[in-house]
């Protein structure tokens, strides 16, 4: 019953519709199976090349699929009004994200940052250049939520 209770509350907290009875996918215990909801991690490195000891800014958004139903917590989100027909994805707000780095010629990602989207599922970060190498970012998934990453290459060019 409480379970229910909580349920209801963030769906109402969050503008979601949800039924509450005990078949609701939100109560029930997932299949383990099922992976879960589709996501995309779009990112971009920039400036292309950066400029040794200046800043780079690393940014882009999560988001999943809309025509699949999927489920954060408490809360069951199945064909999201905000999902307009055009839209197939839904941008997937306060989620853990992790920014790695490889510099050219290393075998090994080295851990930089670890981030959260914003309410609508965007990133943005500053991170000081300093060698040229790959950027990648990663989204480990949830319960509900397949993971995904993204990766950029950075030219780092002259002296500081």
């Amino acid at each position: 019953m409480m379970r229910r209770l909580a349920a209801g509350v963030a769906a109402a907290a969050l503008g979601a519709t949800m039924v509450a009875t005990a078949a609701s996918p939100a109560l029930a215990d997932p299949d383990p199976d099922w992976v879960g909801g589709n996501t995309s991690l779009q990112f971009d490195a920039n400036p292309e090349p950066a400029w040794r000891g200046k800043p780079i800014t690393l940014e882009g958004k999560l988001s999943v699929q809309c025509d699949e139903d999927y489920i954060s917590g408490f809360v069951s989100v199945h064909h999201a009004d905000y999902c307009k027909d055009n839209e197939r994805w839904h941008r997937l707000g306060w989620k853990r994200l992790v920014v790695l780095f490889q510099a050219d010629g290393s075998g090994r990602w080295e851990h930089v940052e670890t981030i959260k989207t914003s309410r609508r599922g965007y990133f943005h970060t500053r991170v000081p250049a300093y060698t040229s190498g790959t950027f990648r970012v990663v989204f480990e998934g949830s319960r509900y939520l397949a993971p995904s990453e993204a990766k950029d290459w950075v030219k780092v060019v002259g002296r500081h």
